[in-house]
Order: structure tokens, then sequence, then C-alpha cells
């Protein structure tokens, strides 16, 4: 059948990664950190909601990453060779859209720019449209409900049109400079296939839906009546975008020469959409309706998919539904966390200044009974994606005592992040959405075996685990297996090339009684602080926990 390469963008680094297209047999992989900024991101000290990106980096990472996984391929596998290649696929973080000249160049190469933030990719981190997303959700609401209807009513800083609209407000230099904006996931498609027209790139429908208020039941992307109400400029903006989005059964484009030579690879052969990078890895994970997949990383993204052939309800709160989104014949269905890994990264090594401190807070946490620490935290760290949509929220830890240690800690904001999990699952099984079990994947996923079981014990699902590391990686080669024709549907690709782990993570009953009065009282502070209830008193909130605490301490 041949083999692929999946790349998979992430927000610090990019890995690349050659599959097996019969079995799914991973033969060569290889991640290269993005050299500029810190950690591969670009900052600014005065401004923390900005997360920028150097483009360069996308292209850098493409060729080494790519090369280095090959080598390793060839290593493994000493009769492999890179012609047996025949297709590649990509996933991107998003929305990170980059601006780009009529050449498809970004911005930021133009020595006019290169030292200005506002020309460079605007991560999907990066928070600074806050009020930008709040008029459009105004707006919208009022000329539009049907746009807010399919996003969950709220449009989010984090999403293509809030982005743009900042960059005219702060920076209309950048933005008349700018011919296009290309999302990441769009972009590297484009350059491997030598695109050097905005126009002429194939964009992907699940950064176009999900993010930039896309759906052929309105005619692509917002009207220009719309954009003009939000400014003139983003209206006339539209036309040079882009007119249809594609699902993952179409191809981006094929390999050219120039980067076929550069790769070592057969010239033409085809390059699958670009999909966000847990779109792809549900794919990678076995989605299929019924399985919740959960990629845990920095952020957390949770992905379902119901078929086309059903209907399905409007879900409050939630990134989006969108026909063909993640799986060709299904609705993609979108939710997530702003920060999950990002949190624990942020006590350790931030707070407490030693990045070593991660297995011991682990294991030292691993002794403590659910409520016993009497903590309680909000995963408000870097706002709330879903089922609140507001960046503009913070993090929050309750109950501390003089005696509260750094392992009690750790533990609260794990179990913070699985109490945002739950109602993310609560919401979306609420309008019908089944919810049969929970796949996960991710870094995290592997090697927190706490978290995990915190996880079954706060939803009260069974947590499975991908058998592949790097679903997103290999999502997108699935991807890439499906166009370049060694399966002709992705439910057989995702038979062949996917599995899961032996291990499963099962609700603990004795737990699960004590996360339930620890989830209501989460859900008192998360709707309170959140502004779903205005008028509820968190009185007994502290009280509550310390009773919490002393029915569970030895």
């Amino acid at each position: 059948m041949g083999f692929t390469i999946g790349l998979d963008y992430g927000t610090n680094s990019a890995r690349a990664l050659v599959v097996d297209c019969s079995n799914g047999r991973e033969i060569g992989t290889a991640v290269v950190d993005y050299p500029s900024g810190h950690q591969g991101i670009l900052l600014n000290s005065s401004d923390h909601h900005l997360a920028r990106q150097n483009p360069a980096d996308y292209v850098f990472v493409l060729e080494k990453a790519t090369l280095l996984a090959l080598a390793e391929a060839a290593a493994t596998d000493p009769t492999f060779t890179a012609d047996q290649v025949i297709g590649i696929g990509m996933d991107g973080t998003g929305s990170s859209p980059i601006p780009v000249d009529a050449q498809n160049v970004p911005l930021a190469y133009h020595p006019i720019f290169s030292e200005n933030l506002n020309a460079h990719c605007w991560l999907w981190k990066d928070h600074t449209s806050i009020p930008e997303a709040g008029a459009i959700t105004e707006i919208a609401g009022k000329l539009r409900p049907q746009y807010l209807a399919k996003i969950g009513g709220t449009y989010s800083s984090e999403w293509f049109w809030a982005k743009i609209w900042h960059c005219l407000k702060v920076d209309a230099d950048v933005f008349d400079a700018a011919h296009s904006w290309v999302e990441l996931a769009d972009f590297i498609p484009a350059v491997l296939a030598g695109a050097s027209d905005p126009r002429e790139i194939r964009r992907g429908v699940c950064m176009a839906g999900h993010k930039a208020l896309y759906a052929p039941d309105w005619g692509g992307l917002p009207d220009q009546e719309f954009l003009t109400a939000l400014d003139p400029k983003l209206a006339a903006l539209r036309d040079r975008l882009y007119d249809e989005a594609f699902d993952a059964s179409a191809i981006a484009g094929n390999l050219c020469a120039e980067w076929a030579g550069k790769l070592g690879l057969t010239a033409g052969i085809p390059i699958a959409i670009g999909e966000m990078d847990v779109h792809y890895g549900a794919i990678g994970c076995g989605v299929d309706e019924g399985t919740l997949v959960k990629v845990i990383g920095t952020s957390t993204c949770d992905c379902a998919v119901v078929s086309t052939d059903r209907a399905v309800a409007d879900i409050p709160g939630i990134c989006g539904i969108v026909k063909g989104a993640i799986l060709p014949g299904y609705f993609g269905i979108e939710a997530g966390q702003s920060a999950v890994g990002d949190i624990f990264k942020w006590f350790v090594e931030g707070v407490l200044g030693d990045g070593s401190l991660h297995g011991k807070l682990t294991d030292d946490a691993a002794k403590l009974k659910p409520g016993q620490s009497g903590l309680l935290a909000l995963d408000w760290n870097n706002g709330n994606r879903t089922i609140l949509v507001d960046q503009s929220l913070t993090g929050l830890l309750l109950g501390q005592t003089l005696y509260t240690t750094p392992a009690e800690i750790y533990r609260a904001l794990i179990e913070a992040t699985a109490f945002g999990a739950r109602a993310i699952v609560d919401r979306i099984k609420e309008y019908g959405v089944p919810v049969e079990r929970i796949v996960c994947s991710g870094g995290i996923a592997e090697k927190n075996a706490l978290l995990m079981q915190i996880y079954a014990d706060v939803t009260g699902c069974e947590m499975r685990l991908s058998r592949s590391s790097q679903s997103c990686a290999l999502g997108s080669a699935i991807g890439a297996a499906v166009v370049a024709g060694a399966h002709p549907d992705f439910k057989t690709a995702q038979a062949a090339m996917t599995a899961l782990k032996e291990i499963t993570y099962r609700p603990i009953p004795e737990n699960q009684v004590v996360y339930q009065e620890l989830y209501t009282l989460y859900r008192d502070l998360h709707d309170s602080f959140g502004g779903v209830s205005h008028n509820l008193s968190l009185g007994h909130v502290m009280k509550n926990l310390l009773n919490l605490k002393t029915k569970q301490t030895p």
C-alpha cells in the first residue's frame, strides 16, 4: 500500500511521522522545536494576551522534521525508500492566521515587517482581540443570529475574524499590506503544492467552519453586508480570501518539484487538505459516532461526530457544529479548554521554578484522597473556551491554609481541568450527542495515570488511550492515505491504521461520590464567576471544602 507522511504543527514544535498505510505502523518520526521566541512563541511582556509565531519557523521545521523522519524510517526498515511515500497530510493549530501578500508570501518575510509582531502568525492562543470578539457576537446577534447558532452562541477571541479585525484596529499598515490571510493548516499544504496565489489555496472546512463563520447554508463566508457592519475593510477583504472550503476527502494539491527535491520525495504525490491538529488527532484516535476524543496537551480539544443523516441541535457554548469537519459525511462537533497542560506547566515551572518536579508532585498527589486537600480550583488561567466562551476569565484557587502543600495544589489543578472536562461532556450529552466512551491522546494522557483516573472518576466515563502517542500526525497520515488511494474511505483507513491501548481507566465508585460533591461546588464557582448566575451566594463553598477535607483525612 505504501507509506504516507503526517505533519503535526503544535504550539511549541512540529512533528513528522512516516506511517505504513497497511497497518498504521510508525517507522520514522522527528520533532523539531520552532527556533524563534520563547519556546517558539513571540511574546510581548506588556500584554499577556499576545502570542505570535514566525512563519519562517514553519518552513524550517517542515524540511528538517520531514528529512529526519525519513532518515529514521530508512534506519528502522531497511526495505523502506522515499519513493514508497504516496502522500502527505498536515494539521496545525487554529485559529492561527498568517497575513500574506499577493504571492502567498508571509508579510513577516518582508524586511519592513520582519520585526513587527502584527505581521507574523497570530497563534491560536493569542487573545488580544477580546473586544472584537465581543463586538462580533453582539452584531451577529442582531443581524445574523444564524451565524452564532452554529458556534455555540459566542464568537471567540481565538478565532479568525476577531484577530484580523484587531489587526486592522491596531496596525492598519499591516492590514493594508496583507493581500489575504491564510490559516497555518492551509498554508503548509499550499507551500508544499507551490501555490503562489492565495485564491488558489484549497482551504479546509474545519478551520473555515469552526473559526471563520463559513457555511454553505449562507453562501460560504459571512456576507458583505455583515462584514461591512463590522468594518468596510473587512468586507473588501472577503473577496480576496476564498469562496469554497473542502472536507478531508479532497486534496489540497500535489507536491511541487521544488519541495519534492528538498524532501527527496516523488513530485506530484497528493497532499491532503489541512485540518486542525485535534481534528486529525480525532481521526488518529478512531473517532466515530458515540466516541468522544480528547486530545490533551497545552490546551485540550474535545471532538465528536454525528452522521449527517441525523439532525443535530445547536449546542450553546461549544466551538461549533460544522458539516464535513473532522470526518467527511459527519457533522464535526468541537469543544475544549484553553489551558490544561499549560496550567500544570505554569505552576511547576513558573511558580515553583523547577520543571523536574512534575513526577514527584504527581506521585505525592496520588497519595491523597479526593477532597483531602480541601482545595478547589477553576481552570481558567487562559480563559474559558467552552462552555462560557470568555477569554477574560482567570484562574482561581480556593481553600488554602497555612499548611497547604504543592502536591495538594497540583492535584487540585488536575481536578479543576477534570471538572472543566465534565462540564463539556454534560453539555453535549444534554443536546443529544452520544458519548459512549472517551478516547484520549497526547503526552499527558499517556504519562499521567493519576490524571486519567481523576478524569474517569469526575466524568463517570471509561477512559481509553489511543495506541499512537502521535495521534494528530497519524490522523494527517490517514488523510493522506485516503486521498492517495491506499484506502477507499476513512472508515476503512481508520480500521486498518488505528487501535487502542489495552489499558483502561474506569470510574471508582467511592471516588465518584466525593467528586460529585466537589463538582457541585465547582459549578457554584463556575456559574457565579462565569456570569451564569448573578445571585448565587458563595459563602458555603469554603466551609463545605473544609468538611470534605475532614471526612477524607486519615
